[in-house]
């Protein structure tokens, strides 16, 4: 059975920094594409990064420079590297495995970042 488990969220100043874990179970993450979304609620999950099995990263343009993805393959954790952190940043960031059968979510953590 796959299991996503999300951690690392919380409150910070802009400006700050935050690093978000989502620990895999039942898939191995350097086989796969691991994706991190966040969502404010009332809005649609927005796709923020991702890592493939290469590794190949993308980030959406809102967190370009700031966001780094990557993973430790001896862990099976991915993560997600937040720096410069703004208010419009605060969502709860969800990670996520798709496949061709179905897609895999972890919980969500909660990320706060006050002006």
């Amino acid at each position: 059975q796959v299991q996503l488990v999300e951690s690392g969220g919380g409150l910070v100043q802009a400006g700050g920094s935050l690093r978000l874990s989502c620990a895999a179970s039942g898939i191995i993450v350097s086989r796969n594409v691991i994706e991190w979304y966040r969502q404010v609620a009332g809005k649609e999950r927005e796709l923020v990064a991702s890592i493939t099995r290469w590794p190949i990263t993308n980030y959406a343009d809102s967190v370009k420079g700031r966001f780094t993805i990557s993973r430790d393959d001896a862990k099976n954790t991915v993560y997600l590297q937040m720096n410069s952190l703004k208010p419009e940043d605060t969502a709860v960031y969800f990670c996520k495995a798709p496949s061709t059968s179905r897609n895999y979510w972890g919980r969500g953590t909660q990320v706060t970042v006050s002006s």
